[in-house]
């Protein structure tokens, strides 16, 4: 998993089903998407102690977004709202990656998954150590309604950072006071929601906090 450690707040609206598309036409993992250039603090788009990740953008029939709540493990009082996702084991592509990580975390499996949104670089403090990351953000569908099944699978770290899960809807998201990340994943959503997946994966400023 490995989410980030404190920033702003989010918003969505639309249908943007009609972008997905089946996993083997998403783009193959050889490093940073295009014009992205190198990430910063690497020297080279794939530095080796820059973690790979692959995050979920997962949307319900009615267009809410699914975030999960974390804080630190030593301090419940610092927390935020993060997507689902996590870094690649093995050799899983961020495909696999993003599809076991959202199973893992939330319980949901029947998950279409859809083209890569965004692709950012982020580095942050959190549990004692920094975190150096290639994020890629997936646009994903779920058919079903009510409340997400749970973690089902959570690392220890995870367990001690992880304190729920919530749908939230567009008017929610958009007055939220608390931390939410990616910073402007309200405007983000808006976008995706009102104009349907980019043409091209987006790539977003570098957050270094």
């Amino acid at each position: 998993m490995a989410h980030q450690a404190p920033g702003p707040a989010a918003e969505p609206s639309g249908d943007p089903a009609a972008g997905l598309l089946p996993a083997a036409g998403l783009l193959p993992d050889t490093g940073p998407l295009p014009g992205a250039g190198p990430l910063p603090g690497t020297g080279a788009g794939k530095g080796p102690d820059v973690r790979r990740v692959a995050r979920v953008i997962l949307l319900d029939p009615d267009d809410r977004v699914l975030l999960l709540r974390g804080h630190e493990p030593d301090d419940p009082d610092d927390t935020w709202w993060f997507t689902p996702g996590g870094g690649l084991e093995g050799e899983e592509t961020r495909e696999q990656a993003a599809l076991r990580e959202l199973a893992e975390e939330t319980g949901i499996t029947d998950v279409r998954l859809g083209p890569v949104l965004w692709q950012r670089y982020c580095s942050f403090p959190f549990a004692g150590r920094r975190w150096d990351q290639d994020e890629w953000y997936y646009l994903a569908r779920t058919s079903g309604r009510g409340e997400a099944p749970g973690p089902q699978a959570l690392t220890e770290l995870e367990t001690r950072s992880v304190a729920g899960l919530r749908w939230w809807t567009c008017a929610e998201l958009s007055a939220a006071r608390e931390t939410v990340y990616p910073t402007r994943l309200a405007e983000l959503l808006r976008t995706l929601l009102d104009e349907g997946p980019p043409s091209a994966p987006v790539v977003l400023a570098p957050e270094i906090v």
